[in-house]
């Protein structure tokens, strides 16, 4: 491992000194998932890949506070890459950074170490932790409202347009930095669209996502459009989502798979289905972290709101995609809460953690759910002991808070920063008088 780092090394500052970087940025995300960044020049690149660079952590959301403030940002070699936008003459490259207090030990805070730790305890038991993310987002014509570029809609292949070619764009863009794209596609609702990101590592994942995310938005403005990864833009049509395939390996073997078991799950699989149904109300504000995620989590636009699982089924909020004969490595678990907006560091984490605290103390996973669960009746799915998801932001923080998966998933520092955070968000939005109240109440009141 230290040789393969100090060779990353060695190609970052050949590359540096090869192409001629102008700029590296310098990349971390805060609590929430918001990108950071500052730059430094190719003159610090050795010291700062040898001793990090120091930045001032106080403004950053659930960093230090000001009498705590500096930190460090160590750049992570194997994430260079060169930025497809920046021009010829002035190329710019890129790392992704572990924060680290100016002692040398990792910071509490970085979500990154976070997801670091909970892969630790994976690996502590022998198994690697694969995701494969699918990001939905619109391209809508500013961001100032919700004026669509298309009319297109499911798999819709329409004529040669400028939502298309961004997509091609965007999809050629993130190829040339080394990050693999599985699929495609226009989605459901008008102006929506589609990346899958071929399935890798959690570590590496995040920081795809996180890279997928700028680079979709950064393609649209160079078009002179905006593209958005808000859960519920538009009223009465499809929310975006963020399904997560994921599954363990141990070597090259799928955890997941057994070939004698009815559906092909292996009783790990089977204890860590059991445990994400078991703890997906507590996560669910870690993985749909905003006020605007839960008008999305609503019956009828193909979004979870009930705790089932199925194999066919697109309305249980866990999916296991049919097994295909040769295709054993395949064997996943589809976790369709996720939305597009959260941070993948600390949704990755709170995954793994309810799924190995399903296997560690081997919860018994109940009947698929092949039947529409929406159109069941209340008493139905009581009776069948379908419980449901939080309905609203405040709601999945009351969870969250009273969690003590998550609490030692994200550890305390990060936990309680975010839960205030949260707390937060929501005492600003609930005493706002919105458009809806305006219209409704003001000419009968």
């Amino acid at each position: 491992m230290a040789n393969e780092k100090e060779r990353n090394k060695e190609y970052v500052l050949k590359t540096t000194r090869d192409k001629g970087i102008k700029l590296i940025n310098l990349w971390f995300t805060d609590i929430l998932g918001f990108l950071k960044s500052f730059d430094i020049t190719p003159r610090e690149l050795e010291t700062a890949l040898a001793e990090g660079a120091g930045f001032d952590g106080s403004s950053i959301e659930g960093f230090a506070r000001i009498d705590e403030s500096d930190m460090i940002a160590l750049p992570d070699p194997s994430t260079f890459q060169v930025l497809p936008w920046s021009l010829p003459q002035y190329p710019v490259a890129r790392m992704f950074c572990d924060i680290l207090r100016p002692g040398g030990e990792s910071f509490e805070g970085d979500p990154r170490y976070i997801l670091k730790r909970n892969l630790q305890r994976a690996a502590s038991q022998g198994y690697t932790f694969n995701v494969g993310p699918e990001l939905e987002y619109f391209y809508f014509k500013n961001a100032e409202g919700t004026l669509t570029l298309d009319e297109g809609g499911y798999f819709d292949l329409t004529p040669p347009d400028i939502a298309s070619d961004l997509r091609l764009e965007t999809v050629l863009a993130l190829e040339q930095m080394g990050i693999s794209v599985q699929y495609s596609h226009h989605e459901v609702a008008t102006s929506q669209h589609e990346i899958d990101l071929l399935y890798t590592d959690a570590l590496t994942m995040a920081d795809n996502v996180m890279t997928c995310r700028l680079v979709i938005k950064e393609i649209a403005q160079r078009h002179g459009v905006y593209a958005t990864f808000m859960p519920k833009p538009i009223f009465g049509i499809n929310g975006s989502g963020m399904h997560v395939h994921q599954s363990l390996f141990k070597g090259n073997k799928n955890a997941f798979f057994d070939k004698n078991s009815p559906y092909y799950l292996s009783k790990v699989a089977k204890h860590y289905i059991a445990g994400l149904l078991k703890h997906a109300p507590e996560i669910t504000s870690i993985v749909s972290q905003w006020v605007n995620s839960y008008k999305r989590l609503v019956p009828g636009y193909e979004a979870p709101v009930y705790l089932s699982w199925a194999r066919r089924n697109r309305s249980d909020m866990i999916r296991v995609p049919e097994y295909q004969p040769g295709k054993e490595n395949s064997t996943r678990v589809e976790f369709r809460v996720p939305d597009p907006a959260c941070n993948p560091y600390l949704a990755f984490s709170v995954m793994l953690a309810a799924g190995l605290e399903g296997i560690e103390k081997e919860y018994e996973l109940t009947d698929p759910i092949e039947e529409n669960v929406f159109e069941m009746s209340d008493e139905e799915r009581e009776r069948r002991g379908i419980g449901s998801l939080p309905g609203n932001l405040s709601e999945a923080i009351s969870l969250t808070e009273k969690s003590e998966l998550v609490r030692k998933a994200l550890g305390d520092h990060l936990f309680e920063s975010f839960i205030k955070n949260k707390k937060i968000e929501w005492d600003r939005y609930r005493t706002q008088v919105t458009e809806y109240e305006l219209k409704r109440y003001l000419p009968i009141l």
